[in-house]
């Protein structure tokens, strides 16, 4: 025996700096060389306790521990066995309880080479599996596997209310360089809360939760809990097996955006949230008889403080506590895909908070992070920047992804602040920046990141939704990484709607000198598949409401802003509302109440939102409409040069290009009658919608049902129709017989 390195190994436990205590506790074969006898040393470091016997699993027999440390480390050595052999603890403490206890050192590994392999390399998709907490019987014991990456550490615990918080208790095992340690603790079942105590190398003590836990405490509480994810039973194989094979390049899209918080609370029970299965119950019926046909959901992660609206998340892998548990979000979207609804979810790996138990210097070094300030933090939103040149950040973030479409079966990822992640200069002066190595400002290993996750993604789940929220005029972003592009399947059109808004928030009278900002979106509008947004960001912070941004009186509010929402519709592009703006809700979002659904008891509120859900529904009835979103064969101007009187016009056409729709939009309240307007083709055009209709809150000037064309020369046209154009109203033909 060799008595100092016996000493040694016992101190590093007892102080809680081994990176390998089964290399020492658990069961070790041992010899007798002076006896030539050969047989098994137990040991076992349990502080508090009195005294501590071994007992034998297959025969009930029992072994009294030595005590060789005042600490609370045991050991006894048995030589009538001849191989391993299950067994228990019996302890009894100083308090004079006794308890019962597998002991977590006499199991081998879980996690194959192989795994810390791939992860270490930045391509194991699906190491949510591996990492984390996660139940399971091992030689007919249940328990549970904790993993996590910690490569600087000194040394790392898990932590609980099973041990007392006693970081001393089970200290885990270092997987040689590839910086995951791992312990399976026995008896550790769901719902068990727990954290990371981890030792950094400078000797500090961080209590962390874990990146990868698929359950939290409900804030302010942070500690991560044990949770198995596949008790569920989904009901959607139908509704999965028909995304697989159908994209949604072709199909109409209008997205519901919403907060989960915000939309509806309960004031009967002090303003509390909805949860999960009571939005199941209550949103997913308005969005259907809306004509939505997918919800986005601000970020749901796990997130410690309100005010951030989730956009500052703590558990990348956990479904905020919030709303209620992991199975019931499951049913939310369940029971969206049994009604016809896709779910897409904000997702945001741009950024990280430093809460002190989330990522930020997780193991006491910058491991999610940079470690130069220039390049590891944002200063505008006092976050961290993740470091996409390390294979394992890679990993957690693109893993996240498919974790997201794998366990909660949603239909798409809405990516938050892509340009931050693009630029190394984005919100940042001169010298508060690093160059890349060639001397620029792209972030290239952003880019890289970004390649592999919409790549990694659509592997596994073809023809989902990738969406970046992408602010710059960055190209290709919705193309293949084969060109060139990024690999998105769709952009947010942040040009659109800035100078779409930009014009609509002017008074009529000054609009037709300012035109172009209503037309030249249609100078980019097919460079990429974009998705026309009104978000939630353009509805706090001062920016106004949707209809408050409209000029003029009551009546002229409510019409300018039907019309408005008429030529969105009709724009090329998939579309997105935020909650509230379909009915006209008149204060800024606030994520701290309820939405003002007693507005709808006033007439011209229930009537914008009556109108929204016809849209909505037109839109995905007519082809013309959304077939065709991202090719110039989709959308022909008529007229886009009668800046005088700040009337638009414009077809919509659908592969069959004779299915087409034209579009004319006034956006001042005069009345124009006796209007003439060129069209592609002669024959009967048929007025499908009008904004001004009364039953909108409208002035009711219309078309009488259509009328025939003539063959009169008009903008270029050799027919034309001679129309009415109501005042702050989109109207919208449908040629239905051509002659």
């Amino acid at each position: 025996m060799n008595i100092a390195a016996d000493t040694e190994k016992i101190y590093e436990i007892v102080n809680a700096e081994s990176r390998d205590p089964y290399a020492y506790l658990g069961i070790h074969k041992v010899e007798n060389t002076s006896k030539q006898m050969k047989g098994f040393a137990i040991r076992a470091f349990i502080p508090n306790a009195r005294s501590v016997k071994v007992i034998d699993e297959e025969t009930n027999g029992s072994y009294l521990m030595d005590k060789i440390n005042e600490n609370g480390f045991y050991e006894v050595k048995v030589w009538d066995k001849k191989d391993y052999f299950l067994y228990r603890y019996e302890i009894e403490d100083d308090s004079g309880n006794s308890y019962s206890m597998y002991d977590p050192y006499r199991f081998l590994p879980v996690i194959s080479d192989f795994d810390l392999y791939l992860y270490n390399e930045g391509n194991h998709h699906k190491v949510y599996e591996k990492l984390g907490a996660h139940i399971m019987a091992i030689d007919g014991v249940m328990g549970t596997l904790f993993a996590v990456w910690a490569p600087c550490a000194k040394r790392v615990s898990v932590v609980g209310n099973f041990n007392q918080w006693d970081g001393r208790r089970n200290q885990m095992r270092c997987r040689g360089s590839s910086g995951v340690w791992e312990i399976f603790i026995p008896g550790i079942t769901k719902d068990e809360i727990y954290k990371y105590e981890i030792k950094t190398p400078h000797g500090e003590i961080y209590l962390k939760a874990d990146p990868y836990a698929f359950y939290s405490e409900l804030r302010p509480g942070t500690a991560s809990i044990v949770y198995n994810l596949d008790e569920y039973k989904w009901n959607d194989d139908i509704w999965i097996k028909q995304r697989s094979n159908n994209g949604t390049f072709e199909k109409p899209v209008s997205i519901y955006e919403l907060h989960f918080g915000s939309w509806a609370r309960i004031p009967e029970d002090g303003e509390r949230f909805l949860t999960y299965t009571e939005m199941a119950d209550s949103l997913i019926k308005y969005v259907k008889d809306m004509g939505f046909t997918h919800i986005e959901l601000l970020p749901i992660s796990e997130y410690p403080f309100d005010g951030s609206w989730g956009y500052q998340i703590t558990g990348y892998y956990s479904v905020t506590s919030r709303y209620g548990k992991p199975e019931e979000f499951m049913y939310f979207v369940d029971k969206c895909h049994e009604n016809g609804i896709g779910v897409i979810l904000d997702w945001v790996p741009a950024h990280f908070p430093k809460d002190g138990h989330g990522l930020a210097r997780f193991d006491g070094t910058a491991l999610f992070e940079h470690y130069d300030p220039r390049q590891g933090e944002h200063p505008d939103w006092g976050t961290h920047i993740f470091n996409y040149s390390r294979h394992e950040v890679r990993n957690f973030l693109v893993s996240n992804a498919v974790f997201w479409f794998e366990k909660y079966h949603i239909d798409g990822l809405r990516i938050d602040a892509v340009a931050s992640m693009l630029y190394l200069d984005y919100a940042k002066k001169d010298g508060e920046w690093v160059p890349n190595k060639w001397g620029g400002k792209e972030n290239v290993d952003a880019i890289d990141f970004m390649r592999q996750l919409n790549s990694t993604v659509y592997k596994y789940f073809p023809n989902v939704m990738m969406i970046a929220e992408e602010s710059t005029s960055w190209a290709l972003v919705s193309k293949p990484p084969h060109v060139g592009g990024l690999g998105f399947s769709y952009k947010w059109n942040m040009g659109w709607m800035n100078d779409f808004l930009r014009y609509v928030s002017k008074d009529p009278i000054y609009r037709k000198y300012h035109q172009g900002e209503l037309t030249f979106s249609s100078v980019y509008a097919f460079s990429e598949n974009f998705i026309l947004v009104l978000s939630h960001d353009e509805v706090v912070h001062g920016k106004c409401s949707m209809i408050n941004k409209m000029p003029g009186d009551y009546w002229q509010k409510f019409a300018g802003l039907r019309g408005s929402y008429g030529y969105m519709f009709a724009h090329p592009g998939k579309k997105l509302l935020f909650m509230g703006n379909e009915f006209g809700q008149f204060i800024e979002w606030d994520y701290k109440r309820s939405l003002d659904w007693h507005l709808l008891d006033y007439d011209m509120h229930k009537k914008l939102k009556d109108y929204i859900r016809d849209l909505n529904h037109l839109y995905q009835r007519e082809a013309a409409l959304h077939e065709v979103d991202f090719s110039h064969e989709g959308f022909e101007w008529i007229d886009c040069c009668d800046a005088d009187n700040s009337i638009i016009s414009f077809a919509r056409k659908a592969k069959d290009w004779k299915n087409m729709i034209i579009v004319v939009c006034n956006f001042t309240p005069v009345l124009h009658t006796g209007y003439r307007m060129g069209v592609p083709v002669a024959g009967y055009y048929e007025e499908i919608f009008n904004s001004d209709s009364e039953i909108y809150g409208g002035s009711n000037q219309g078309n009488k049902g259509g009328m025939l064309s003539e063959e009169i020369e008009c903008q270029g046209k050799k027919n034309s129709i001679l129309i009415t154009v109501p005042p702050l109203g989109v109207v919208y033909f449908k040629l239905k017989n051509m002659t």
